[in-house]
């Protein structure tokens, strides 16, 4: 019989090569020139797309939904740490790309912990629109747009990028689970669903061990004091007879 193809992982690294970006479609490297206070300044930043994330709670399994996946920058970033980033210029336009060593990093130096989220990119979409399309694509529930109540905005990487980020909140049922999510395979995407107990929230926020970024703390930190509560308060209330 034929070979069975073996699973995808993120472990699977390998031929990394670090090259100058030159044309991406996601961001644009610019330096802005201006004047203030009666000085001339520059600032080096990115131009890219504004974003959107979702806390997801299935009341099912009283967890927290969050994706885990590799995440290049931040492997970059550790290969830097360690020492082991080769030196290359990012001034000139025939920089030739440099193997990088990854033999002393393994794939996971590079893996993170985040909400479901997605860039804003397609025209004529609403946030909620595209946070709806994000859920189903990486995390495999079919969320109804009026059930995605927004937690807040802000600005991020303001001395990079300065884009704006929303951040939802919805609360699934395992009825609402349509598909194993994991993101697009064809535009390369791996994503691996991850559940997170409520009741270990605390342990997970400050486990510095469990590399997450600031928007799972922030939105498990919302969750107790804006859900939580109410929650707690429903399952005190006497059942009808």
């Amino acid at each position: 019989p034929p070979a069975r193809p073996r699973p995808a992982t993120m472990d699977a690294l390998s031929d990394v090569t670090l090259g100058l970006c030159r044309d991406s479609r996601f961001l644009r490297p610019l330096t802005v020139h201006f004047t203030q206070n009666g000085s001339r300044r520059s600032w080096d930043f990115m131009k890219t797309h504004d974003s959107v994330s979702a806390l997801i709670y299935n009341s099912t399994q009283e967890s927290f939904i969050l994706v885990k996946q590799f995440r290049p920058a931040v492997y970059m970033c550790e290969c830097a740490r360690k020492g082991i980033l080769p030196a290359l210029e990012t001034t000139g336009d025939d920089t030739p790309e440099v193997r990088v060593p990854i033999e002393l990093l393994p794939a996971s130096a590079g893996v993170t912990y985040e909400l479901c989220a997605g860039i804003v990119d397609k025209p004529g979409l609403s946030l909620k629109e595209t946070a709806k399309e994000e859920i189903v694509e990486e995390c495999g529930y079919n969320v109804p747009v009026e059930s995605l109540q927004k937690i807040t905005s802000y600005r991020s990487g303001v001395g990079a990028t300065g884009s704006k980020h929303t951040m939802f909140y919805v609360e699934v049922t395992d009825d609402l689970r349509v598909g194993p999510g994991g993101g697009q395979a064809q535009e390369g995407e791996l994503i691996e669903v991850v559940q997170v107990p409520v009741k270990d929230w605390q342990t997970f926020v400050f486990d510095e061990c469990i590399p997450k970024t600031a928007g799972v703390n922030f939105a498990f930190m919302w969750f107790h004091s804006s859900i939580a509560p109410g929650l707690q308060a429903a399952k005190c209330l006497p059942t009808s007879p």
